[in-house]
C-alpha cells in the first residue's frame, strides 16, 4: 500500500458529462490531498492528513516536493506509431506548396511508408513502437491507441499487429491495437477498391480475430482512399465479424462523419472538413468526434471545429495522429493546448478531451481518478493545474503512476 502526496490539487475528472460544453468551475478539484494505491488500484482519495492517519502503515511516496498537482494520466486515442522509414521529403514538398493528395499521386505519401514498413522485421517494428511509446509515456500518456495500415497485405498487416501486441510486454503504457488494412488500396493489389476491401474482410480480418490481435478496425473514407458507398459496405461487413469500427472521416471532404454516426461507429476521426449538418448528428451520439490537431499543424490546414461540436453536445476527444507523414510531432499536450486556444475550448473541455472522453473513444474505463479505478495519474510541479495547459506543452510531468509503479520522468 502506498500513500502519494501531499498534493496542492488533484483534478479527478469524476462525475463530469460525457457530451457537450464544460466550464472550469465544474471540475472536481480536491485540495491538500493524497491518493492511496493498493494492488494497482485507487483505494482512497481525500485530505492528505486524514489519509496519513487512516493508513499509518502505508509507504509514503512523493513527499519531497512541496508544490505538486495531479491529473489523470492522458490517453492518446489515435496514433500510427507502428511504422518504419522517413517522410522528410514529403514534408519538404508540402511546405513548398504541394498538397497531401498531390504528394500521394506523385509517389509519396502512405505508400512510401508501406514499402519501408514491409521491409522492416517484426523485431525492428517493436523497437520503433517502443521508442515512440516511451516518448508519449514521458508526457504522461498512459494509454495509446496504435493502428496498423502500413502493411496492406495479409503477412504485413499481421506483422504490424503482432509487433504492437509484443510491444505491450515491454512498456508500462497500455497499447490498444486497431486494424487499419483499409488505409488505402495498395498499388500492387491487382483489383478494384471493392475487391481489396473484400480481400480484407474475407482473408485478413478473420486471421486478425483468430490470433486475438485486434477487436477494433478503421477505414479511411476520402478521395484517393475509399468512397462512401464502399466504406459503408466495409463497415457493416466488419461489424458482422465482431469488430468495433472507427472511421478516418471528413479530413478533406465531407460525408464520412455522417456515415460513421449512421452506422454506429465508435468514433469519427479528423473532421477538419465536416459540414454543419453533419455536426448536428453528433448531438448526444455514442460516436466520439476525435480532433487531430497534429494533422492540421502538419498540413497547414484548418482545425477540427471543436467549439461547434461541443456546442452541439458532441463528445469531443483530442489525439496526436502521430504518423510519419501528416502529423510527425507526437506531442499530445502541446497539440491539445494549441487547438484549445484556437477553438476557444475551456481548460475543462481540453482536459476532458485527453482523459475520460478519449477513454470513451476507446471504450476503456480510464481517464478519471476515483476509488476502485486502476491507478493511472500524472504529477506536475506547481500549485495550479491550469499551468499544465498555460505552458502549452513546456511543463513536463515529474512522475506518472500506473498501477503499483511510480515512473519518474
Amino acid at each position: 500500500m502506498k500513500l502519494y502526496g501531499p498534493f496542492c490539487e488533484i483534478v479527478t475528472m469524476d462525475g463530469l458529462s460525457l457530451h457537450g460544453p464544460l466550464q472550469d468551475h465544474e471540475l472536481p478539484v480536491i485540495r491538500n490531498a493524497g491518493i492511496v494505491v493498493q494492488d494497482g488500484k485507487v483505494l482512497d482519495i481525500g485530505g492528505y492528513h486524514q489519509l496519513f492517519k487512516k493508513y499509518a502503515a502505508a509507504e509514503r511516496v512523493l513527499t519531497e516536493t512541496k508544490h505538486q498537482v495531479v491529473v489523470p494520466a492522458f490517453i492518446d486515442c489515435h496514433t500510427h506509431i507502428c511504422w518504419a522509414g522517413n517522410r522528410a521529403n514529403d514534408y519538404a514538398m508540402r511546405v513548398s506548396g504541394k498538397s497531401y493528395l498531390e504528394i500521394a499521386k506523385a509517389g509519396g505519401g502512405i505508400m512510401d511508408t508501406v514499402l519501408a514498413t514491409r521491409s522492416a522485421t517484426q523485431e525492428e517494428l517493436v523497437t520503433l513502437i517502443l521508442k515512440r511509446t516511451e516518448s508519449l509515456l514521458a508526457q504522461g500518456v498512459a494509454i495509446v491507441e496504435v493502428k496498423s495500415g502500413y502493411g496492406l497485405d495479409l503477412d504485413n498487416e499481421l506483422k504490424m499487429l503482432r509487433a504492437i501486441k509484443e510491444t505491450n510486454n515491454h512498456t508500462s503504457a497500455k497499447l490498444i491495437p486497431t486494424f487499419l488494412g483499409a488505409h488505402i488500396r495498395p498499388k500492387d493489389f491487382e483489383g478494384t477498391h471493392k475487391k481489396y476491401l473484400a480481400y480484407l474482410v474475407n482473408e485478413v480480418a478473420p486471421r486478425v480475430l483468430e490470433e486475438g490481435l485486434a477487436k477494433r478496425a478503421d477505414i479511411f473514407v476520402e478521395e484517393g482512399a475509399f468512397d462512401i458507398e464502399l466504406s459503408e459496405w466495409y463497415i457493416k461487413e466488419m461489424q458482422k465479424l465482431g469488430f468495433e469500427m472507427t472511421v478516418h472521416a471528413d479530413q478533406f471532404s465531407s460525408g464520412g462523419a455522417s456515415l460513421a454516426v449512421e452506422t454506429g461507429c465508435i468514433s469519427a476521426d479528423h473532421l477538419e472538413s465536416i459540414d454543419e449538418h453533419s455536426i448536428t448528428k453528433f448531438r448526444n451520439s455514442k460516436t466520439v468526434a476525435i480532433a487531430l490537431p497534429g494533422a492540421s499543424l502538419g498540413l497547414g490546414m484548418a482545425f477540427t471545429p471543436c467549439r461547434q461540436l461541443l456546442d452541439n453536445d458532441a463528445c469531443v476527444a483530442i489525439a496526436t495522429d502521430w504518423n510519419p507523414g501528416s502529423a510527425p510531432m507526437g506531442h499530445l499536450l502541446a497539440q491539445a493546448s494549441i487547438i484549445g486556444a484556437n477553438e476557444k475550448m475551456s481548460i475543462a473541455e481540453t482536459l476532458a478531451a485527453i482523459t475520460y472522453r478519449s477513454a470513451y473513444a476507446l471504450r476503456v474505463n480510464a481517464g478519471t481518478i476515483r476509488i476502485g479505478d486502476n491507478a493511472r495519474f500524472t504529477v506536475y510541479e506547481g500549485d495550479d493545474f491550469r499551468n499544465i495547459f498555460y505552458s502549452q506543452g513546456q511543463l513536463h510531468p515529474t512522475h506518472t503512476i500506473i498501477g503499483d509503479e511510480c515512473i519518474q520522468h
